[in-house]
C-alpha cells in the first residue's frame, strides 16, 4: 500500500498540513507511523477522501453526452482579439485553459466571474507516476 506523508495529503487536498492531523486526531483519517516516524496515511483512503471532498457544483447545463469529463467552474480570465480567445476556468483546485472563437466567448457571455462548465473528451490521456527507486536502479 502506498503511503502518503501529511504534508503530501495536504497539498493533494488543498489544506493545511494541521487540517489533515487534526482530521487524524478526530479518525476520519487513519494515521499510522512510517519507517523515519513520520505520520503517514494510506494513500487508498485519502483517495477515498479527495474524491469525496472534491465534488464541483452540478452542471446544470449537461445534456446527453459522450463526454465524461466536465468541471463546473468560474472563468477567470478572457483574453481576446478580433479572432481568437483564451478562456481560463478555475474548476476547484484544477485550472483549466481553453481556445476558442472570439464569436463563441461572445456568443456564451463569458467573462471572469461567470460559471461555466469546461467538457473534456480526449482519446489520449497520458498518466504519469514518480519513479520508483527500484526503476530508477534499473535505467
Amino acid at each position: 500500500m502506498t503511503q502518503i506523508r501529511v504534508s503530501d495529503a495536504a497539498r493533494f487536498l488543498g489544506v493545511s498540513d494541521d487540517t489533515v492531523r487534526r482530521w487524524i486526531d478526530g479518525g476520519a483519517l487513519s494515521g499510522a507511523r512510517d519507517a523515519s516516524g513520520r505520520t503517514v496515511v494510506e494513500g487508498t483512503e485519502l483517495a477515498a477522501l479527495a474524491k469525496k471532498q472534491a465534488e464541483l457544483p452540478p452542471d446544470t447545463a449537461a445534456a446527453g453526452s459522450s463526454a465524461r469529463n466536465r468541471f463546473v467552474g468560474l472563468v477567470t480570465s478572457v483574453v481576446m482579439d478580433k479572432v481568437m480567445a483564451q478562456v481560463e476556468l478555475q474548476c476547484g483546485p484544477h485550472r483549466v485553459v481553453s481556445l476558442m472563437s472570439a464569436e463563441a466567448v461572445r456568443e456564451l457571455g463569458l467573462e471572469p466571474g461567470s460559471v461555466a462548465t469546461a467538457v473534456i473528451k480526449a482519446t489520449n490521456v497520458i498518466v504519469q507516476t514518480p519513479s520508483a527507486p527500484a526503476q530508477r536502479q534499473r535505467a
